[in-house]
C-alpha cells in the first residue's frame, strides 16, 4: 500500500471521533508498526494529527477537532447525566459500600460517580473531587470533609482541571479512588480529552485502589485515549448488561468485578 493511500486511511479513520489507536491501524492497514509509526510522525509534523498515548488524534484547529478554551471533548454533563440512569444510581449505591467510615477518598467527577454521593452521608469521609457537582452533592453532608484541586473550570463538565503539565494537587493520598470512563475494552480505560487523561493519571498516582464506576454502554464504545491498562484497575463495578467477553478480559486481568 502507498504511503499516500495509508495517510488517507488515517486521517479518514479518524473521522468524527477526532482518534484512531494503533490497533485499530495495525488492523486496517498491510504495514508493519514501525511503518504506521513513521506515517503518524509524518502527519504530526505536517500538523494534521498529534501522536498521544495509544494512538493519534486530530491536531487542534484541524477539521474542526479542535477544542475551544474551557471545552472538553466528549458528551457534555447535561446530556449524560439523563442516560442510563438507573444503572449509574444501582452502581453508585454499590460502590458507597465499598467505603469506610472516617477515611479518605477520591472521587473522579462524572455523572456515575456522583451518583456515590447520597450514600455517603454519615460515614464522615473526607473527600477530594474535581468535580463541583459532587461538592455540591456532599455540602449538604456536615460530617463529609472535601477537598478541591486549583485549576481551570470546564463548565460543559463542571469541573476543575489543570495543564498536563502544572502540578494543582493537593498533597493527599488515599486508599481508593472513584472515577468513571468513556469506555473500557480490553486495551485499557480509555477517555476522550487528553487533559481528563492527564487529570486522571495524577489522581491514579496517589491512590492504592483504582475503583471503576461505568454502566454497561460504556463496553460498546473503542475509540479514546488509554488513561491506564486494565491490570491497573482494582476494581469494576457496572450492571449485568456487561458482555461476557468482557466479564472474561475483566477476570484474567485479575480485576474484581461487582455487578449492581
Amino acid at each position: 500500500m502507498h504511503i499516500n493511500e495509508r495517510e488517507k486511511i488515517i486521517i479518514d479513520a479518524m473521522g468524527a471521533a477526532g482518534f484512531i489507536s494503533y490497533r485499530q491501524l495495525e488492523g486496517m492497514l498491510t504495514a508493519s508498526p514501525a511503518t504506521i509509526r513513521r506515517d503518524l510522525m509524518r502527519l504530526e509534523e505536517r500538523g494534521v494529527l498529534t501522536r498521544v498515548h495509544g494512538g493519534a488524534r486530530v491536531a487542534e484547529g484541524e477539521a474542526g477537532g479542535g477544542r475551544d478554551a474551557g471545552h472538553l471533548q466528549g458528551t457534555p454533563f447535561v446530556q449524560s447525566i439523563t442516560l442510563n440512569l438507573a444503572q449509574k444510581e444501582a452502581i453508585g449505591k454499590a460502590a458507597a459500600k465499598l467505603c469506610v467510615a472516617g477515611e479518605g477518598i477520591m472521587i473522579d467527577g462524572g455523572t456515575t460517580t456522583l451518583q456515590m454521593c447520597q450514600h455517603l452521608a454519615g460515614l464522615d469521609l473526607q473527600v477530594l473531587t474535581n468535580s463541583l457537582h459532587i461538592v455540591g452533592a456532599l455540602l449538604q453532608q456536615t460530617g463529609t470533609r472535601i477537598l478541591v484541586p486549583s485549576g481551570t473550570v470546564y463548565r460543559e463538565q463542571n469541573i476543575i482541571l489543570a495543564p498536563p503539565n502544572e502540578e494543582s494537587m493537593p498533597r493527599f493520598y488515599a486508599p481508593k479512588l472513584f472515577m468513571g470512563a468513556a469506555a473500557l475494552g480490553p486495551y485499557g480505560v480509555m477517555q476522550a480529552d487528553d487533559v481528563l487523561v492527564a487529570a486522571e493519571r495524577r489522581l491514579i498516582e496517589r491512590a492504592e485502589q483504582v475503583i471503576l464506576l461505568v454502566d454497561s454502554s460504556k463496553f460498546h464504545s473503542s475509540s479514546g485515549t488509554i488513561v491506564c491498562d486494565l491490570n491497573e484497575v482494582h476494581t469494576v463495578v457496572t450492571d449485568k448488561g456487561i458482555p461476557d467477553v468482557m466479564v472474561r478480559h475483566i477476570k484474567d486481568a485479575g480485576v474484581r468485578l461487582i455487578i449492581a
